[in-house]
């Protein structure tokens, strides 16, 4: 994977910070993709760099189309020739409420972000991919999406959408050697889950833990290699045995 250059959406923390040093560990140049958190995204790519590796970060809001599109093509034209052949659609937030006490805020937000944020990277660098006949994308779905989730009727919408638009895309593009593939994780531990009770929550968790970021990263490592080359429009759960 020698000379690919990734961008990871969210990838300043929790699970896409993960996946930003698999990918680097893989010699594979990481775009670390951050809305507002500049120190951590910084810091992501120090790590980077000091194993040896090599990143740089890359600031937009995922939801909005016009800063995204804008974000990437001054990236393209500071690097005239490189090309972005592999991305991970990672970035995604909760706002979690019964359904009859959801805001239209509530749910446009995340569905804006996790959705809405999908379409607007994918739709800014597909086009290299499919020109060159060669690019993966992995999209970070959840366990939320595949069977739904009591208060996360907005997070599990987005989720499920992500899963659909895998499947279709992957027949879209195959003949273009473009490859798009998904993980759903269960419960990982992460900022987006401190607020939860592990000890009750890992009871419904056939192997009785939380996951990590780095078994989700290890998945979507495979994903975007080589051994995994013959696999496209496949939905991956990391989730310790839940609802298998």
């Amino acid at each position: 994977m020698e000379n690919k250059i990734a961008i990871v959406t969210g990838g300043s923390r929790g699970i896409g910070r993960a996946i930003c040093h698999e990918l680097a560990s893989k010699n594979i140049h990481v775009l670390i993709n951050y809305k507002s958190n500049k120190e951590a995204a910084n810091l992501v790519e120090e790590e980077i760099k000091k194993m040896g590796y090599s990143a740089e970060t890359i600031a937009f809001d995922v939801s909005s189309f016009e800063e995204t599109a804008k974000a990437i093509e001054d990236w393209k034209l500071k690097n005239l020739g490189k090309k972005i052949s592999i991305l991970v659609n990672n970035a995604g937030i909760i706002n979690d409420s019964v359904f009859l006490m959801m805001t239209k805020d509530n749910w446009n937000n995340v569905i804006n972000t996790s959705l809405g944020g999908f379409y607007n990277v994918t739709q800014a660098v597909i086009g290299d991919m499919l020109r060159e006949r060669f690019g993966v994308v992995v999209n970070i779905a959840s366990v939320a999406g595949l069977t739904g989730i009591a208060g996360q009727a907005n997070y599990a919408a987005a989720k499920a959408g992500l899963i659909g638009v895998t499947k279709s895309l992957a027949v879209e593009f195959a003949k273009r050697n473009v490859r798009v593939n998904a993980v759903a994780p269960g419960f990982i531990t992460t900022d987006m889950t401190s607020p939860l009770n592990q000890d009750q929550l890992k009871n419904t968790i056939p192997m009785n833990r939380f996951g990590n970021p780095e078994e989700v990263a290890k998945c979507v490592g495979f994903l975007v290699s080589n051994d995994s080359s013959y696999i496209t429009g496949e939905v991956i759960s990391v989730n310790g045995g839940m609802h298998t």
